[in-house]
């Protein structure tokens, strides 16, 4: 089925070449190419079909269809020969450029015979003589021909790498690459990474460079120490081969690259990320590279005792790591057994074996904000609980001991109950399970009920409904065990859940309202069931009190704040006579915290403080990471970020495993914000999502991680922030569409930015474009879809395309009419008025996008919008006199900048506008004095600005007007 409809004409059939050039390389492009030049044929015009017939070459070459590609070329070079005037000098050039595409099409297919290598080459330099060409080009070819045989390279290197370049010869980038390694197949890691630095440092690149000299390079860096450039290198050297057939042999050096340096997991993230190579690349060169990297990374899985895992391979089957490194190592050693045959040497199978043997070259090196191991991504049937603390006694050996114990550490609140009761689940669901005949453990109802208990209390927090119905199951078999105590605590706990079920999108009266009647079924159940032990009814008063404390958070009214201190006092006092430690602790933390949420904060550091001290002398040592983490967020609250950190970072050295470390590291990262220090902040980030993810809180996890990835990107760390982007885009339930939309959409937005700000402008323009599409539809949130598009248009803008970028902003003024955005919009206007006036003729599309920032200002204006950063209406007139400057219009530029600091004023000492004064008075000095050649009231302006500037100590402000000045006075 064709992709287009059929040029009707020559000029159509040019205009449909010169979109398709512009499609990314792959199957689309290449159908394309090959209707074209279907198309081509029928025009009978022979410079139509030489220019199909080229492209068509360029998308079977970068395609990676090798077997294509000399087969156009036969086409090409027989017009040639036939219609030599045909060719003008550009398309000769491209012609015999092309030669080298042919010879390296060859040395990719084992099937193709030796002598015929080497009669093409011969072919090569024959065809360079004739037409008077330097034969640098050739060598150039049997250097590389002989680099894949393994033999004479010394020779043919020298022979290539003595000789001055020519026109023809291959770019400064790719040479770079090829005389590297060359030094690195001779052992000389210094020399190679010596040679490749222009191109590692974006010097020399091409289409292919520096993708394909950084994965290369990836192992020397590491063995000469240069960590820190290896990650950095990987990282952006990835993202620029990923997905890309022909360049399947980069992707397999990186995927090796992160099984040599402890990323077992990320390297499986990125295999995954590339299985359509396993069947897309029809180079069996490429190949080969792909599955030899492919296999080391499922050899150090496999080696690591995780062969079991899932891994991506062909298409068509579930495959295991183990299954699948079997796979790629039958199909990687018959692809070398066949080169090998063919160049008749063992160079392949040598090559491949020895990157097979390597050893790792450091146990772990941090590649991204979201580092993982192989456990991490083991798939698990329900949300990991973090493991309990190993007890200092010893593990109870027998079955009843065991139950004793679990309900003796859960009376006490102990973490340690957690591994108890998880290692009972195991035991009692197994087929051949025995209930013990034990009086003091009890019927297996009772069992039943307190694993039911266990299970509730796991659930994650908004899981009010699946809590509330385990506890009344827990109770009715506590019930049936003729343990009224304990299900009276199951029917409490339910009672609580279903409280904050009822709250769940209530509003406030609603949700104080179910936390009363929750306090009163709590209070009924206390007062009605008889027998309760201590560690029984002090669970029920503790109950009591939270509930009231959660009212009181719901409510913030004063009304409410006695008759949880009176809670808090019955709770505190029955703990202390019956010296309940857990619940002594739990009613001094919760009378802390009533202080700090009735703004008190002083009161509930002394309160806290006291616990501290109660804690560290009497027990239970398990409560000091939670206390320690409550100061720390007091102290946040009273300003002391120093003494927060202090504290959080002691709570989480206590914590260990023991306790739920996903705030402390949330509220660690906000003290370290607070210190300057936003490199740790990241750190605690990052971990505090990755522990949500696990636990199966996936929604706060990506909340937690799209902060990260704005703070990496606010650090201009730009390829970190799209490597962790790139990750949690392609967890399967982001896939699968089964997370929030928009969470989706702000994580894909944060991307689309930092490719902008990694200058990778095709890419974050296609996303933003694709992003503006998608929000179009968010009726109920049109203020978002304004500042998509506004920025959409600016990208369009940067990409030369203005009539597009002209719809994009017309769909940011409408969505703006319903919901403002007034300085993002108006950014926007003006940031496309300064870019299309510097295009040809671009002055009135400018003068139109700041005729609509003008209606933004006084729309603004109207309401009394404040902007955040430059005034709208001064930030106007300085862009009126920028773009009337661009377009030479400078009576009227010079008139828009005098308006400008008409309403900016002079700048005064506790001024931040003292930078923008200072810029519209050097862009007036050079309108007027440069342009209109006025230079004498142009130094008086200057002049007096100086003054100002000086007075004020703006030196920094002032520097570039003084230059001006010097300027002008010297042309005078």
């Amino acid at each position: 089925m064709p992709t287009a409809p059929h040029p009707q004409s020559t000029d159509e059939l040019y205009q449909a070449l010169r979109e398709n050039d512009r499609r990314p390389y792959g199957r689309i492009r290449t159908v394309t190419a090959e209707e074209l030049v279907d198309a081509a044929e029928r025009f009978e015009e022979p410079v139509v079909l030489v220019h199909a017939l080229l492209e068509l070459q360029e998308a079977y070459t970068y395609g990676s269809e090798p077997r294509k590609s000399p087969v156009v070329f036969a086409r090409l070079l027989t017009l040639f020969d036939e219609q030599p005037d045909v060719f003008d000098e550009r398309l000769r050039h491209m012609l015999f450029w092309r030669f080298k595409w042919v010879a390296n099409a060859l040395r990719q297919l084992p099937e193709v015979p030796l002598t015929a290598m080497r009669q093409w080459l011969s072919e090569m330099r024959d065809r360079y003589e004739k037409a008077g060409l330097g034969l640098q080009p050739y060598y150039g070819q049997a250097y590389q021909l002989a680099a894949h045989t393994g033999e004479d390279t010394t020779l043919a290197y020298e022979l290539w790498a003595a000789r001055s370049r020519t026109r023809l010869s291959d770019c400064e980038a790719c040479e770079i690459c090829e005389r590297a390694r060359h030094h690195l197949a001779a052992g000389d890691d210094e020399r190679a990474l010596r040679v490749w630095e222009p191109v590692l440092a974006g010097k020399e690149s091409c289409q292919e460079e520096p993708a394909r000299s950084v994965s290369y390079a990836l192992l020397p860096l590491l063995r000469t120490g240069r960590t820190d450039r290896a990650r950095e290198l990987h990282l952006a050297g990835y993202r620029a081969c990923r997905r890309n057939p022909s360049m399947s042999g980069e992707v397999g050096r990186h995927l090796e690259f992160c099984a040599l340096t402890g990323n077992e997991a990320r390297g499986l993230e990125l295999l995954a990320e590339n299985r359509t190579l396993f069947d897309e690349v029809d180079s069996p060169l490429d190949q080969l590279d792909f599955l030899t990297g492919a296999e080391v990374l499922l050899r150090r899985v496999e080696s690591l005792g995780h062969g079991g895992l899932p891994a991506a391979g062909r298409a068509g089957r579930a495959w295991t790591v183990s299954d699948l490194c079997a796979d790629v190592r039958h199909r990687a050693d018959d692809l070398a057994a066949r080169f090998d045959a063919r160049n008749g040497t063992s160079h392949h199978t040598d090559r491949r074996r020895a990157r097979l043997d390597r050893a790792p070259l450091l146990d772990a090196l941090e590649l991204t904000l979201r580092t993982r191991g192989l456990d991490d991504v083991a798939p698990a049937a329900a949300p990991v609980t973090p493991p309990a603390a190993t007890s200092a006694a010893a593990a109870p050996e027998t079955l009843p001991e065991l139950i004793l114990r679990a309900r003796a550490l859960d009376a006490q609140g102990h973490p340690d109950a957690q591994a108890c009761w998880e290692r009972l689940r195991t035991l009692a669901t197994a087929r051949d399970y025995v209930h013990p005949d034990d009086p003091a453990v009890g019927p297996l109802v009772r069992l039943r009920a307190d694993l039911l208990a266990d299970e509730a209390g796991r659930t994650r927090d908004e899981e009010y409904a699946v809590a509330a119905a385990l506890h009344e199951e827990a109770a009715g078999l506590y019930e049936d065990a003729g343990e009224p105590g304990d299900a009276a605590v199951a029917h409490a706990c339910a009672a609580l859940a279903q409280a904050e079920l009822a709250t769940e999108g209530a509003e406030d009266p609603v949700k104080a309202a179910a936390f009363t009647t929750a306090h009163a079924t709590l209070v009924r159940l206390h007062q009605e069931t008889s027998g309760l032990a201590p560690h029984q009814e002090a669970r029920l008063l503790r109950m009591r009190a939270t509930s009231l404390g959660l009212r009181l958070q719901t409510s913030r009214d004063e009304e409410h704040i006695a008759p949880l201190f009176a809670e808090l006092d019955l709770l505190h006092t029955f703990a202390v006579r019956h010296d309940i430690l857990t619940q002594i602790s739990g009613a001094l933390l919760l009378r802390a915290s009533t202080h700090a949420m009735t703004g008190n904060l002083p009161a509930a550091v002394t309160e806290v403080d006291a616990l501290l001290d109660r804690l560290r002398t009497r027990g239970p040592a398990w409560h000091l990471p939670r206390t320690l983490g409550l100061r720390g967020r007091l102290q946040l609250g009273l300003r002391d970020a120093r003494a927060a950190h202090a504290d959080l970072s002691e709570a989480l050295r206590l914590a260990a495993d023991a306790v739920d470390t996903v705030r402390l590291h949330g509220d660690l990262a906000e003290a370290c914000m607070h210190l300057g220090r936003p490199d740790e902040a990241l750190r605690h980030l990052t971990r505090s999502a990755e522990l949500d993810l696990r636990r199966g809180n996936r929604t706060d996890a990506y909340c937690t991680y799209s902060n990260a990835a704005q703070l990496s990107l606010d650090l201009d760390r730009v390829e970190d922030c799209i490597a962790l982007l790139d990750s949690l885009l392609a967890e399967p339930d982001v896939a699968a569409g089964e997370l929030d939309d928009r969470l989706v959409a702000q994580l894909r937005l944060t991307r689309a930015r930092a490719l902008h700000a990694g200058e990778d402008l095709k890419a974050a323009t296609a996303e933003f474009v694709a992003l503006a599409a998608e929000s179009a539809g968010w009726d109920d949130d049109p203020g978002s879809h304004a500042m998509i598009a506004g920025e959409t248009a600016v990208l369009l803008g940067e990409s030369g395309d203005f009539g597009r970028a002209r719809e994009a902003a017309d769909q940011a003024l409408a969505a703006h009419a319903k919901a403002p955005r007034y300085e993002q919009i108006s950014n926007c206007l003006r940031e496309l008025a300064r870019l299309q006036s510097q295009q040809p003729e671009g002055l009135p599309g400018a003068l139109a996008f700041l005729a609509d920032a003008g209606k933004v200002a006084d729309a603004a204006r109207a309401v009394g919008f404040e902007a955040h950063g430059r005034s709208l209406d001064s930030a106007l007139a300085y862009e009126y006199g920028r773009v009337n400057a661009y377009a030479g219009a400078y009576d009227d530029a010079l008139a828009a900048l005098d308006k400008a600091l008409a309403l900016l004023g002079e700048p005064g000492p506790e001024e931040d506008g003292a930078g923008e004064w200072a810029e519209c008075v050097r862009l007036a000095g050079v309108v007027e004095g440069i342009y209109l050649e006025r230079p004498a009231p142009a130094l008086t302006r200057l002049d007096a600005a100086l003054t100002r500037l000086t007075a004020l100590g703006r030196t920094e402000e002032a520097e570039p007007l003084t230059t001006l000045a010097s300027r002008l006075r010297d042309e005078a």
